[in-house]
């Protein structure tokens, strides 16, 4: 049918029902505007995209936000709306469009994912959500998942971890290189691998993006840590004048290959001569490509791998 259930189902969804009321319609990219503010002058409360088919998109240009060629735009509208009122207007707003609805029961979504969730360990480090019972023997991070990327399940985030945990132990020269450093931490989302490099001993870190709600997360995450008057996020353009000439100690960026690359003199510059670094968000078939660019800065140890994912890791050269 054109409305998905149909009319009869649609009767069926009584105005008081508790919970939210869910449409959704497949466009292709440049109908996705439209779409969002058809829905939104509807009374949504919220508009989300998603992939019509399977076709990623991997690295954007920074401060840009792509979509997919086709893609699934939903509407979120409260459970006691008159569903079939607003399949009316969504059908008088653009006539061609083909529009599933669903019901989603009241819970609270921000708890979902901890039910079958337990704490990361990451050597003596632990990722432990809010409210949930942490390790006795580990040193606790607490995060919870927001609109920020970073919460310790990805590879790529959980490959930096661990190289930030190995930091804490001596290295031949008998030098543990976390203690008391600075560290950069760049695209820091969530800002989880500043706040663990403070966990684990660093004095001081500087949380890098340029998307805002990556620095409001990284505050809010601070704060919940008792950690926000060690942790300074800021913009990327905000680096240079905050670090005013000087150097961190080390610098993790667990961004994209492409990214990376273009970012990667700008690594150089803010890292410290025989300063450690490690640059994540790697896919296999691009690490050695990545290491070549780096080279003149950088020398880079052996990738460490995690699925199709790396981690480049190694030292700032004390010449270019």
């Amino acid at each position: 049918r054109r409305f998905g259930r149909g009319l009869a189902a649609i009767m069926d969804m009584r105005p008081e029902a508790a919970g939210w009321l869910e449409f959704s319609t497949t466009v292709e990219r440049a109908e996705a505007d439209a779409v969002e503010g058809l829905l939104l002058e509807a009374g949504a409360l919220s508009v989300s995209f998603r992939d019509a088919a399977d076709d990623p998109v991997l690295e954007p240009a920074p401060g840009e936000t792509p979509l997919w060629p086709q893609l699934v735009v939903t509407g979120l509208f409260p459970g006691n709306a008159d569903p079939l009122a607003l399949l009316a207007g969504l059908q008088a707003g653009d006539p061609a469009l083909r529009w599933q609805f669903a019901t989603l029961a009241e819970r609270a979504w921000e708890r979902e994912w901890l039910r079958d969730y337990r704490p990361l360990r990451f050597g003596r480090l632990a990722v432990v959500p809010t409210g949930m019972e942490a390790p006795p023997d580990a040193v606790v991070l607490r995060l919870d998942p927001g609109l920020a990327f970073g919460t310790g399940t990805h590879p790529t985030t959980a490959l930096c971890l661990a190289w930030l945990e190995a930091l804490v132990e001596p290295g031949a020269d008998g030098a543990m290189p976390l203690a008391g450093a600075t560290v950069i931490d760049y695209g820091c989302g969530s800002g989880i691998l500043a706040l663990a490099a403070l966990r684990l001993g660093a004095a001081a870190a500087i949380a890098v993006d340029l998307d805002p709600q990556a620095l409001t997360a990284t505050r809010a995450n601070a704060v919940l840590n008792g950690l926000a008057d060690r942790v300074t996020p800021c913009a990327p353009e905000a680096l240079g004048p905050l670090l005013a000439g000087a150097k961190a100690d080390i610098l993790v960026a667990n961004i994209l290959a492409g990214p990376l690359r273009e970012l990667l003199p700008e690594f150089a510059a803010v890292t410290a001569p025989g300063g450690q670094v490690a640059l994540s968000g790697i896919l296999a078939d691009q690490a050695a490509d990545l290491a070549t660019a780096g080279e003149c800065w950088f020398e880079f140890d052996d990738a460490a791998r995690s699925e199709d994912w790396v981690r480049l890791s190694g030292r700032r050269k004390t010449r270019n």
